[in-house]
């Protein structure tokens, strides 16, 4: 039986993930879980699993939560307390899904205190991958992608590396892969957040529009399996039924397809080395449209060339987009900006932000801050 912490219990993945753990509850069990303010929702997750503890990152709901319970569910508030049940003694798995910069410490120290870590959280690597690959490195724990296009390239890696020439992730291409750039100015949030293929939360919803989620997960690639990042290549594939592609050079390519169901990619990484079923039903070619590809467009997509470009230039830049990022989805989302303001947002805040090399966390929060600060006086200016 593996203790299970769950970061970020509440958005699609922790869900993804509570399914998972239903479907085999003799071989996990849930430690302890965490969200921000939805104390209704954990209230229900209490009562069904029985963590030993809950952290609400919101103190409000954490009283509010402590009141409403009827268990011995010690109930915890705070960004300490994330890290406090993440490195917990008796914490064997960590599913590190809160999304944004919120999510990086928790995992980081999941990371230095060798836990197997179930990495949904991009940012982690995006702010601190030296950092976070050298604490796995030192620290032994284990690392596995929860995402379905680097789970895909783990999954095809597991013959070896020789002869690897490059890896190729796929991308959805969100709702507006065949819209005219001209007509993207007038979109809506609703219409951003209409993914076709994935259910998932507003913000993330938006990064796949504006292609700046693949372009965090190139970042996330570079890391994850030690690449330079002309080794990394991104294809537009509407249908995401190939999750991602390895290219050997013996003219070789190993490709991992499947139904679009993040349940596949959690069981995966709570079973590996072995596979245990999921829920999602197997692929029928037979039954799909046919599979498309496109070259991306990246004058449509600015957010995933100024990715490229911000891996290319290193030290602080991947964490200033990242930033910018958040800050600029945010006012698309309360309607400030709009859709074709969010990647402006950020190529000025990247343009005007001094270029340094981040050395401990301080310093990527310090840096992650200075950039957020940036971006907002950025975007009241289009207020």
């Amino acid at each position: 039986m593996k203790n299970i912490t769950l970061l970020g219990a509440t958005g699609s993945i922790g869900k993804s993930t509570l399914s998972v753990v239903d479907q085999h509850n003799d071989k996990f069990n849930i430690f302890a879980l965490s969200a921000n303010t939805n104390w209704e929702a954990m209230l229900e997750l209490c009562h069904q699993y029985q963590p030993n503890y809950v952290v609400m990152t919101n103190e409000k709901a954490a009283e509010k939560l402590q009141a409403a319970l009827n268990n011995d569910t010690q109930v915890l508030s705070g960004e300490q307390a994330l890290c406090d049940i993440a490195v917990h003694q008796q914490t064997d798995y960590v599913m590190a899904a809160i999304v944004g910069a919120a999510g990086m410490a928790s995992a980081l120290a999941a990371a230095k205190a060798g836990k197997r870590i179930m990495l949904a959280n991009k940012e982690s690597l995006v702010l601190a991958g030296d950092i976070f690959m050298d604490a796995v490195k030192h620290s032994g724990a284990e690392l596995i992608p929860v995402d379905s296009e680097h789970s895909a390239i783990f999954q095809c890696l597991q013959g070896g590396r020789s002869g690897l020439s490059k890896i190729q992730l796929t991308a959805s291409g969100g709702p507006f892969l065949h819209t005219p750039l001209k007509e993207l100015q007038s979109i809506t949030p609703e219409e951003a957040c209409a993914h076709p293929n994935w259910s998932m939360g507003r913000k993330i919803s938006v990064d796949s529009a504006t292609m700046m989620n693949k372009g965090l997960e190139v970042i996330e690639a570079y890391y994850l399996f030690s690449l330079k990042p002309e080794q990394i290549d991104v294809v537009m594939h509407p249908q995401s039924i190939i999750h991602s592609s390895v290219y050997y050079n013996d003219g070789s390519t190993l490709s991992q397809l499947g139904n679009p169901d993040m349940r596949s990619v959690i069981s995966y990484a709570m079973a590996y080395p072995d596979r245990i079923s999921s829920g999602v039903s197997p692929l029928d070619l037979t039954d799909n449209s046919p599979l498309e590809f496109y070259k991306p467009d990246l004058e449509k997509f600015a957010c995933l060339r100024l990715a490229f470009e911000a891996l290319k230039q290193g030290g602080n830049a991947m964490g200033t987009i990242n930033a910018a990022n958040e800050v600029a989805v945010d006012a698309f989302l309360n309607q400030t900006i709009g859709f074709l303001d969010i990647p402006h947002v950020i190529e000025q805040t990247l343009t005007q932000t001094q270029h340094v090399v981040l050395n401990n966390l301080d310093d990527i929060i310090t840096s992650d801050q200075e950039a957020r600060n940036l971006a907002s006086q950025i975007v009241a200016e289009y207020a």
